[in-house]
């Protein structure tokens, strides 16, 4: 544990502090047509402008919509936000649905995916580059694969007391910098786990893979859909956002400089095979925004970022470098097709507990050995994670899945105890408990529940993740939003659209010297980062 005594977490004070966390929900969903296909409509005038609007917007392709709640006190007011949400977007996008799988259904040629627009703004242009850089450089079929966000932090009060209780005269900015990447070392340790007991992705629609190497093997034996036995997320493997260029990169999370630093460089890095694609087109057309390694820090996927909110036109990192860490952001999420929001309350709070355990827990600092092994481990997590046998890389040797998980819920379960005693209840313990019945066989897990199904009903993925699609829109369009909850959003999406007119009338000067400035922020790196 950390210098100060675990039981000093169960005083009263500290346990008023605790009930400070606060958590969001990034969910993203795509639209697509009554017959399961991709979206091609613009997004939608009634949702608002998807560069402006603080909770609807859109992540890579057009159609992939990105729900956003605020920072909230408990699971459940979380939830209710998304589910108004959700909610909301039905009344505004016609036949259209929802799809509710992270990975897409049936997807056509790259040039049949439309990637997200958000206006004619410096910053829209910019946005919309980098996301046709990510067409130019992986294949648009990416754009098309959808996950949850969890936002996680605690209060400036837990922080004061806990750099108290730990004897540290920095600056606050500095000791929750410093002790958010402890928690974010260890997160990168164990978040197989969570791959493992919330992995929902065991399988794909044979369109996703066409043309493309892989090693999965048709679904009782009919190709149209194609999976992998054990697997858990095949969004977390090497059919989501990963690339030969990347695996060469090795970012640093042993404090923010060498974050920063290592990032900063990647970005500046010319990549020669993005140097021949040629920033811009034959027709002297924008495809990416640069030729580095990275076009901008966003475009390295990992499972967990350090966040501070960003201003517009700001880089993440230079709000990092600014203003510290100000909450995390788990990343390695795959929706949950069993729930109409993708994600529930148990879940939820099974990662404040495995939060909480990856910050008060020691937290050594770690080499490039250690990030290979931490690879290699979700390599083998996605691929064999549901295999009783399976084994992963632990300490220098192996270590045998059902053995360490079961080690890290008998750490994590006095982190529920502590949250249950702060909010006088049973609820995290249980959620902990579920998670247990996993690794014990007891309750199958969801990408195990999956693929059950789909035999038990004779349905290919595509047939599978349509009819859960049909059963969550539903649910929601027999619960429209009240007329003042509906006015409301109806509120937000024109004030959206009257911000975005705002941003474009205040640019000044060309395209390309904005493009200069932003990239001229990365100088920061520079200062001895």
């Amino acid at each position: 544990m950390s210098t100060f005594n675990l039981a000093e977490l169960a005083q009263p004070e500290a346990l008023t502090l605790l009930k400070g966390i606060r958590r969001g929900i990034e969910k993203e969903g795509l639209r697509v047509s009554p017959e399961g296909e991709l979206a091609q409509t613009e997004h939608p005038k009634g949702l608002g402008s998807a560069l402006t609007h603080d909770y609807i917007t859109t992540d890579f392709a057009e159609a992939l919509l990105e729900f956003i709640t605020p920072p909230l006190a408990t699971p459940e007011q979380a939830l209710e936000q998304l589910d108004h949400i959700h909610r909301y977007t039905y009344s505004q996008i016609g036949d259209e649905r929802l799809w509710v799988n992270s990975m897409p259904g049936r997807i056509g040629r790259d040039e049949d995916i439309p990637v997200a627009r958000y206006g004619d703004s410096h910053s829209g242009t910019m946005k919309s580059i980098y996301r046709l850089g990510l067409g130019v450089r992986y294949g648009r079929a990416m754009q098309t694969i959808a996950g949850i966000h969890y936002n996680f932090s605690l209060p400036d009060s837990f922080w004061q007391w806990l750099q108290q209780k730990e004897g540290s005269d920095e600056a606050l900015k500095d000791f929750k910098t410093r002790r958010y990447f402890d928690l974010i070392r260890n997160f990168r340790r164990h978040y197989w786990l969570l791959i493992y007991l919330f992995g929902a992705a065991p399988a794909v629609c044979g369109t996703f893979v066409q043309d493309r190497e892989h090693k999965l093997q048709p679904f009782d034996g009919d190709g149209r859909s194609l999976y992998s036995p054990q697997a858990t997320s095949l969004r977390m493997g090497d059919l989501g956002y990963t690339s030969d260029a990347q695996k060469s990169l090795i970012v640093c999370y042993n404090d923010l400089p060498s974050y920063l630093s290592t990032l900063c460089a990647a970005i500046s890095r010319p990549y020669p095979e993005y140097q021949e694609l040629g920033v811009k087109d034959q027709n002297g057309e924008y495809q990416q925004l640069s030729a580095g390694l990275l076009q901008i820090e966003n475009e390295f996927y990992s499972p967990i970022r350090p966040k501070n909110p960003a201003g517009m036109g700001e880089t993440a990192l230079s709000a990092l470098d600014a203003r510290g860490v100000e909450y995390i952001e788990v990343r390695c999420l795959d929706l949950n097709p069993f729930v109409p929001l993708g994600i529930e309350a148990p879940q939820m709070r099974f990662l404040d507990a495995f939060l909480l355990h990856c910050l008060l827990s020691d937290s050594p600092m770690t080499d490039d050995a250690d990030y290979r092994a931490i690879q290699e481990n979700q390599s083998r997590i996605v691929y064999q994670g549901r295999d009783p046998e399976v084994q992963l890389v632990h300490n220098g040797g192996e270590r045998k899945l059902t053995d360490w998980a079961g080690e890290l819920l008998d750490q994590i379960n006095p982190m529920a105890e502590l949250l249950d005693t702060a909010w006088d209840s049973r609820d995290y313990q249980r959620a902990v408990s579920v998670q247990r019945d996993k690794i014990d066989g007891k309750v199958p897990t969801p990408a195990a529940q999956m693929l059950a199904e789909m035999h038990e009903h004779k349905q290919t993925f595509f047939q599978w993740a349509q009819s859960k699609a049909e059963q969550h829109r539903q649910y929601f369009l027999e619960r429209p939003l009240d007329a003042a909850d509906q006015a409301e959003f109806e509120r937000l999406a024109k004030e959206s659209l009257q911000k975005q007119k705002e941003v474009e009338a205040a640019d000044s000067g060309s395209f390309e010297d904005f493009l200069g400035q932003y990239y001229a922020q990365y100088t920061f790196c520079q200062k001895g980062h």
